[in-house]
């Protein structure tokens, strides 16, 4: 019988590559420096927000719910909402006519594009607001013949339609832009598939294209929609009493400026965020095909 080999007993005590190798974490000291030289700020100001006696926030939360500035909060979200509704609706129609393929409407939109954007908003409500200057009177009838009826300007365009017709027009050019694009990104080659199954053209805007370009459109329209919260503030340059409005009626009384405009400040950052948070929920709605 031959006795069993045995291994050297220096080649056990060899320590294998996986016991001596030793993974240690990448140091990011750059992280560190910029998260150090962006907190301090940070916390400086909300410092200096509690502690900076003349911001005043005892006379802040005394307005925060006062009536009038509740009234106009109610006038900001009514234009809002109307302005966001007529406007989209408008501009849907616009990105249509210019991705129909018949030039001369394409054309026109396309002006109508071209000028909004070009113009200043609040250029844009000055000009409506003085419109009777312009036209002191608008008519219905035959072009170039005879009239049937007749409207004076001054005692149609006031405060509150002047903005609104001005801030729906804007509305209106930047949507058919969003939409436009949106249904520009899903590629074509869906669309001639879906024909070459014989489905009509509504069915497959309804379930194929829009399904595609909601991801696309969701965010921008989002960004719209704060964007013109805020902006309805212009508003109070021709007296239309929204929030700032509000605000500013009362501390041309009391002389509270600062605590007035944190009052209308607080209302806008709270407004915002609602919209943010919905928007969030919304893009994660139409994105669970590409998160899939």
């Amino acid at each position: 019988m031959t006795a069993p080999t045995r291994e050297p007993a220096t080649r056990a005590a060899e320590p294998t590559a996986e016991r001596s190798t030793l993974v240690l974490p990448l140091r990011r000291p750059g992280r560190w420096a910029s998260a150090v030289l962006l907190l301090v700020p940070a916390v400086m100001l909300v410092h200096t927000l509690f502690t900076n006696q003349r911001f005043r926030w005892a006379v802040v939360g005394s307005y925060l719910f006062d009536g009038s500035i509740l009234r106009g909060l109610e006038l900001t979200l009514w234009l809002t909402a109307a302005v966001m509704v007529v406007g989209y609706l408008l501009g849907i129609v616009i990105a249509a006519l210019r991705l129909s393929g018949n030039p001369v409407v394409g054309g026109l939109c396309f002006g109508f594009v071209w000028l909004v954007r070009s113009v200043p908003l609040l250029v844009q409500l000055l000009f409506w607001y003085e419109l009777a200057s312009l036209f002191p009177k608008l008519s219905l009838g035959i072009p170039f013949g005879p009239e049937f009826a007749v409207f004076r300007t001054a005692h149609l365009f006031g405060g509150l339609t002047a903005a609104f017709v001005a801030l729906t027009l804007d509305v209106a050019a930047f949507s058919s832009e969003i939409v436009r694009g949106g249904l520009l990104s899903v590629d074509r080659g869906q669309t001639e598939a879906a024909q070459a199954l014989g489905l009509g053209r509504r069915w497959i805007l309804r379930r194929i294209v829009l399904p595609q370009a909601m991801p696309a459109i969701v965010p921008a329209s989002g960004n719209l929609l704060i964007g013109m919260l805020k902006a309805t503030s212009i508003v109070s340059v021709i007296a239309v009493q929204d929030l700032l409005n509000s605000a500013q009626l009362i501390y041309n009384q009391n002389f509270e400026i600062v605590p007035l405009l944190l009052v209308a400040t607080l209302w806008y950052v709270l407004l915002t965020t609602l919209l943010s948070v919905g928007q969030h929920f919304l893009e994660r709605h139409f994105a669970r095909s590409q998160t899939r």
